[in-house]
C-alpha cells in the first residue's frame, strides 16, 4: 500500500464509510477506489478531486507528500494507556485495530520465521526455502528491530536479523565478518562514545560509524522505590536486590564506574552476579518484581512504567566494516536511516533522541 493510499484508507474509515458507499459518493467504482488504496494504481486528476470532495479535504491534503493523516476509530485489543501511548495499527477486513505497545508488547514474543535448520551439529545447516538478502545486525538497542518495515519497503527488499547482545559482542562479531553492523554504546578512553573502542576493534580494516540514537542510562527502580532510592548505595541495603547485565556490556560497565566512584564492594549489592541480556529483560524483571531494582536504558523504564535513575547520557551508533560499506544489504541500512517514518518511530518511542539518526560520525 502507497502511502497516499493508505491515507485515502484512513480518511475513508474516520468517516465510517465502506469502499462501496464512499464511492457511490464520489461517482467512480468501487474497482478504482479499491486499486488507489492498495497502492496498485494513482488517481487521475478527476479522481482525486472527486475522492477530496466526497471526504469533505482537499486534494493536497488527500495525497500531498506532506498530508497529516486523519484521526481514526480503532478496535482496542486490550486498554491503550494515555495520550501519547505507542499502539501497532492494523487494518482487520473494513475496520483498524489497535494493539498496545507497553511492556511485554514493546517485543516480539512469539516465533520467528526461520531461514533454515541444522542438519549436522555444529553448522551444517539445511535451508527452509532459497537465502534472502538480510541485513544482519548485532547490538542492545531494542529499537532496531525499527529498521525491518522500512527495509521490507524497498524494491528490491531486504530482510532483517537482529541479535541482540552487548555492545563488546556485537562489535566482535563486526570484526569476525559475521554481522553488516555492529550497535554500540560503548565509552572510550578519551571519554568519546563508540569511535575509540571501533578503532580498536576494527581499526586494521576499516570502518564507518553512523548516528542512530541517544538515550540515558541508569537505575531502573520498582514502583514506589523511587522516593526511596537517590543513589546505588541506597541498594546496599539487605532487603534490595539488583539485576545486573553481562559482562562487556556498556551498562554494566556505567554500573562498575558508579560502583568504583562511590567506593563500595559491589558484592554488597544483592543481585550484583545476576545477568540478563538486554536493556527490556532487565525492565521486565524489575517490573516482575523478581528485582527492585537493574541497570537499563531510560526508553525501557519508561516502556513498562518503571521509575529511573540517570547515571550517564550515552549515544548509540552502528559501526559498519569497510568491507561491507557498499553490501546492497548496508546500502539499504543508510537509506532507511534517514526516512520519515523511521525518524518518526523513534521519536515517538520516550527516551530516545534520534536527532543524529543517519549521520556519519567518523571513520575508524
Amino acid at each position: 500500500m502507497s502511502e497516499a493510499g493508505a491515507r485515502l484508507r484512513l480518511a475513508r474509515q474516520a468517516r465510517g464509510l465502506s469502499q462501496q458507499q464512499l464511492a457511490g459518493m464520489a461517482g467512480v467504482s468501487r474497482q478504482a477506489l479499491s486499486a488507489v488504496e492498495s497502492g496498485h494504481s494513482d488517481p487521475s486528476l478527476r479522481v482525486a478531486l472527486a475522492l477530496a470532495r466526497a471526504l469533505g479535504v482537499t486534494v493536497e491534503e488527500l495525497f500531498g507528500p506532506a498530508a497529516v493523516a486523519p484521526v481514526v476509530q480503532a478496535r482496542a485489543v486490550a486498554p491503550l494507556g494515555g495520550k501519547g501511548a505507542r499502539v501497532t495499527l492494523a487494518p482487520v477486513g473494513e475496520e483498524l485495530v489497535a494493539l498496545p505497545l507497553a511492556a511485554d508488547n514493546v517485543t516480539q514474543a512469539g516465533f520467528l520465521p526461520a531461514g533454515g535448520v541444522v542438519a549436522t551439529p555444529p553448522a551444517r545447516i539445511q535451508p527452509v526455502g532459497p537465502p534472502r538478502p538480510t541485513l544482519v545486525v548485532a547490538g542492545c538497542d531494542p529499537a532496531l528491530p525499527l529498521l525491518g518495515q522500512p527495509l521490507a519497503l524497498l524494491d528490491p527488499p531486504v530482510g532483517l536479523a537482529w541479535w541482540p547482545c552487548g555492545s563488546s559482542e556485537a562489535l566482535r562479531l563486526a570484526g569476525a565478518g559475521m554481522v553488516h553492523a555492529a550497535g554500540a554504546h560503548l565509552l572510550g578512553p578519551a571519554g568519546q562514545y563508540n569511535t575509540g573502542p571501533a578503532a580498536e576493534r576494527l581499526g586494521r580494516k576499516g570502518a564507518d560509524v553512523v548516528g542512530f540514537t541517544s538515550w540515558r542510562e541508569g537505575l531502573v527502580l520498582r514502583p514506589g522505590l523511587a522516593d526511596e532510592v537517590s543513589g546505588l548505595a541506597d541498594l546496599t541495603r539487605a532487603d534490595r536486590r539488583l539485576v545486573n547485565r553481562e559482562q562487556g556490556s556498556e551498562a554494566r560497565r556505567v554500573l562498575d564506574r558508579e560502583v568504583k566512584r562511590l567506593g563500595l564492594d559491589p558484592f554488597s549489592i544483592d543481585g550484583y552476579g545476576t545477568r540478563a541480556s538486554g536493556h527490556l529483560p532487565v525492565a521486565a524483571a524489575v517490573a516482575a518484581g523478581l528485582a527492585d531494582a537493574g541497570i537499563a536504558s531510560e526508553p525501557a523504564a519508561l516502556a513498562y512504567g518503571l521509575g529511573f535513575l540517570p547515571l550517564a547520557s550515552e549515544r548509540f551508533d552502528l559501526v559498519i566494516p569497510a568491507v561491507h560499506a557498499e553490501s546492497r544489504e548496508v546500502q539499504a541500512l543508510l537509506r532507511v536511516l534517514s526516512s520519515p517514518w523511521l525518524l518518526a518511530q523513534l521519536a515517538s518511542l520516550p527516551g530516545y533522541d534520534p536527532a543524529h539518526c543517519g549521520e556519519h560520525v567518523a571513520t575508524v
